[in-house]
């Protein structure tokens, strides 16, 4: 099983930028995505081979909002973590599995000037896990999808001049993440590559990509009982489309 995550930055953007081509050369078995930006009206992307296609809308246009591609029909498809407040932007899908449930989320960004650092810390991050960790006492949980965070300074190209003060390199995020890693779940990356210079994230300007001044922080987060499974993870840096690039694990 190859799984696959990508924050495409607009769907509809990523599209006319070739996101139809590399993901049919990438063949994954499962394909999730966040930040589509899009909504019920828009959301007609066909994409061969990947007939079970499910998407959750904000209920702001053209922000936020995640969706799942699969080759496999699942069980059952959850939208949100059955918080109102949480659950408006669209953030949070689920498919269930034989095996696991298979959960994109795009965690919200705390802002410039960390306006929404306190959501996401003390509400956002607890009510997530919560959540997860309801799914995991029925089966294990893969958890995959921009987590808006650089976990160590290995995961930025500039950890001095950020941290504390940007979004993503606080130390608030930092143990929320670390929380997450403490409740059993695990950094899959990390299993196979400890080196630094391995970014998902570039800033769209000052030639950041090309330079690759960037940031880690997309993930796919394993429950440890699905670690004997694991045989790989990696992520797609050549692969053009969003500011993002896409991340992805193999599945024994």
């Amino acid at each position: 099983m190859k799984l696959i995550s990508w924050n495409v930055n607009g769907i509809r953007a990523a599209v006319r930028k070739g996101f139809v081509e590399s993901m049919l050369k990438v063949d994954a078995d499962v394909i999730c995505l966040q930040e589509t930006k899009t909504d019920k009206d828009n959301a007609a992307l066909l994409l061969d081979g990947y007939p079970y296609m499910y998407w959750n809308f904000a209920e702001k246009k053209g922000y936020s909002g995640t969706a799942i591609f699969s080759k496999i029909k699942p069980q059952s498809v959850t939208y949100g973590i059955d918080k109102e407040h949480h659950d408006k932007e669209g953030r949070v899908l689920a498919a269930e599995f034989d095996d696991y449930f298979l959960v994109t989320v795009y965690t919200p960004n705390s802002k410039r000037g960390l306006l929404r650092l306190d959501y996401r810390t003390k509400e956002w991050d607890r009510d997530f896990l919560a959540y997860v960790k309801k799914l995991e006492k029925k089966k294990p949980v893969i958890i995959c999808g921009d987590l808006n965070v650089a976990h160590t300074e290995l995961d930025i190209a500039n950890p001095k001049s950020n941290y504390n003060k940007t979004a993503g390199f606080t130390q608030k995020e930092i143990d929320e993440f670390e929380t997450m890693l403490s409740a059993g779940f695990i950094d899959t990356f990390r299993e196979f590559n400890k080196e630094g210079g391995q970014y998902s994230w570039w800033l769209q300007m000052f030639d950041a990509r090309s330079r690759n001044i960037g940031w880690r922080i997309d993930y796919f987060l394993i429950s440890k009982t699905l670690r004997p499974q694991l045989k790989d993870a990696f992520i797609l840096q050549k692969v053009m489309g969003s500011d993002h690039c896409p991340v992805g694990i193999v599945l024994k």
